[in-house]
């Protein structure tokens, strides 16, 4: 029953994901630029929604296809890489105190993003 909502899955899924790396980008920018806006609750919570239906979408179609981290090399590069973003996100909006540093970070969570989109968008199962 799960693997007939597939498709739905799929596009909640990449939804999710443009939003998330969207939201980010713009959180980033803001910050970039010493906007309060950047930390404002709104989009705090907006991106921790848009989060957990990201990750909770991305366990269904594990499940679904019966592919694991730990077990196919392409779903561990990608948990891998999630790591790393979330860390250079993190850097981004709340740890890294010069504008430099956020910047190299932001730099370094968007590359991160895109080779995370690369992967899923290669992968064969």
């Amino acid at each position: 029953m799960l693997a007939s909502c597939f498709p739905a899955i799929l596009m909640l899924h990449i939804g999710c994901a443009a939003l998330s790396g969207t939201l980010f980008a713009t959180r980033g920018v803001l910050r970039l630029l010493d906007r309060p806006l950047a930390g404002h609750r709104a989009l705090r919570l907006t991106s921790y929604l848009i989060d957990t239906l990201l990750l909770a979408a991305a366990v269904l179609l594990m499940l679904i296809i019966r592919q694991y981290p730990l077990t196919d090399g392409w779903l561990t590069l990608k948990v891998l890489l999630l790591v790393v973003y979330i860390g250079l996100g993190m850097a981004t909006l709340k740890w890294a105190h010069s504008r430099g540093a956020r910047a190299a970070a932001f730099v370094g969570a968007l590359l991160t993003f895109c080779a995370i989109v690369a992967v899923a968008v290669v992968h064969t199962h």
